[in-house]
């Protein structure tokens, strides 16, 4: 592999979209390039994350809202009690 091409995997690599197939042949190349691969890779992933923070959240929508508090009040509901059926006696 060139290092052309590790260049391009490394964007790939950073997002999680290499096939398993071709992460051992991007980890082969990683070691063959060295401190020149781990630096590429250093700099994709301060990219991805730049990227990632200057995105503008999405408007959350009502049903969203809905959904959320419904779960948040279905965890704040007491646990029942535990049948007296189910739980097994030991004599002794």
């Amino acid at each position: 592999m060139s290092f052309e091409e590790f260049q391009n995997r490394s964007r790939l690599y950073v997002i999680g979209a290499l096939e398993p197939e071709e992460l051992d042949e991007f980890e082969s190349a990683r070691e063959k390039f060295g401190k020149k691969a781990e630096n590429f890779i250093t700099e994709c992933y301060a990219l991805h994350e730049a990227f990632a923070l200057s995105l503008r959240p999405a408007k959350s929508s009502n049903l969203i809202k809905e959904r959320l508090m419904a779960m948040v009040r279905e965890r704040k509901k007491p646990n029942p009690p535990a049948s007296s059926s189910s739980q097994a006696t030991h004599g002794g």
